[in-house]
């Protein structure tokens, strides 16, 4: 992890890396968690702890089974009396490794304490429990690479770019002085040698420009996925969305997507007064990943254990109950749903912090076992 104190009061967040191949290998794992988290997360007020409430947003993969695995963006918003996460299921190939840049951003709302979380310029979701932030009061933003189960895990190098806002809603990158880094593996050398070891560079000696980290493995096979599907034409989109030169987002997109927030006319004032920003986005017309797979539905025994795994109770503790087959919905989130599993055992949620336990989590997965979304403790419904 790549942790930073901004200095000054910070109203916003902004991340970005490509979507690279992360893989595991083609063997059982069953009873235990193999997944990756790179992530970008603000945590608005540390005035009581730095495992304060917190909003997280990035790029996750978990295997799934022997052969296959899940892939794509979530959002999560943490706290000290539970989290929740949702899978984001919209933009260009959200689920698909192929290289393409996608941004992460949380932005403070004027004049309110909760922030919004936008994906490729386009808002995915809005947080209900951060803390008020005081002004002056401290916070941090991070960058990391998180990975349970090394030994079966592929990671190649992720560039991760970061920034801040800054109280007259201008962006910037945070100096060196304010970084630091905590990596729990070992380097990569020649003694000690992959898979259990990370390599990673901070580039730049006088701001924080690019956290450069990967996590190798040195035999790997992996499901692999289909072609990614064509992203909207450049004649379908409009010359000028929300005040945004679509033109000039797109190009940036593909090029810099660092530099968008200051070089693309409109994008800074868009991301702070309306809902999508990114028309390029909002036509993109995407298949679950699972279906680009071919993968078959998993069982009700496969989610129950996954399930187990991943929040850490007995799989006697868990219920699990199947959708009916064409219940209608008007939430898409809902609609994706195959399986929901309930416990009201004590859980260290979907990210264990310090020790803290919570009573009870909701999950819904997707038939092909990929997770829709979760709750824990007090931010269960």
């Amino acid at each position: 992890m790549a942790c930073s104190e901004p200095g000054e009061p910070m109203i916003g967040g902004f991340a970005t890396w490509r979507n690279v191949p992360i893989t595991f290998d083609q063997v059982g794992t069953s009873s235990e968690t193999v997944q990756v988290a790179n992530y970008m997360r603000v945590t608005p007020n540390t005035e009581d702890t730095p495992a304060a409430e917190n909003i997280e947003v990035g790029l996750y993969a978990e295997k799934t089974g022997t052969t296959t695995q899940s892939y794509g963006p979530r959002w999560w918003e943490l706290t000290t009396s539970g989290g929740q996460v949702y899978a984001i299921r919209s933009g260009v190939n959200p689920t698909v490794a192929d290289g393409r840049n996608h941004t992460y951003m949380a932005v403070r709302q004027d004049d309110a304490d909760q922030w919004f979380v936008l994906y490729d310029f386009n808002m995915v979701g809005v947080t209900f429990h951060q803390l008020p932030v005081p002004r002056g009061n401290p916070n941090r933003i991070d960058v990391g690479l998180e990975v349970a189960g090394p030994k079966y895990t592929n990671v190649p190098a992720i560039a991760n770019r970061m920034q801040f806002m800054d109280e007259n809603k201008t962006w910037r990158r945070v100096t060196r002085t304010n970084t630091a880094t905590s990596v729990t593996l070992p380097a990569c050398s020649t003694t000690y040698k992959p898979p259990n070891c990370f390599t990673t560079k901070i580039t730049d000696s006088t701001s924080f420009t690019e956290w450069n980290v990967s996590k190798p493995r040195n035999t790997t096979a992996s499901a692999q996925f289909g072609p990614p599907a064509a992203s909207a034409s450049a004649s379908a989109l409009p010359g000028t969305f929300n005040g945004v030169d679509q033109r000039a987002l797109q190009a940036c997109m593909e090029q810099d997507p660092a530099s968008c927030l200051t070089t693309v006319p409109g994008l800074a004032d868009c991301v702070m007064t309306q809902m999508a920003c990114n028309a390029e986005a909002l036509l993109a017309t995407n298949e679950p990943a699972t279906q680009r797979r071919s993968e078959a539905s998993v069982s009700a025994a496969h989610i129950r254990s996954q399930a187990a795994a991943a929040f850490r109770v007995g799989t006697t503790d868990v219920t699990v109950a199947a959708r009916p087959a064409g219940a209608a919905s008007l939430d898409a989130a809902d609609s994706a749903t195959a399986w929901t599993v309930t416990s009201t055992q004590p859980t260290a949620g979907l990210r264990p912090s310090k020790g803290r336990t919570f009573e009870g989590f909701q999950a819904s997965y997707s038939a092909q076992g990929e997770l829709i979304k979760a709750c824990w403790g007090e931010l269960c419904p």
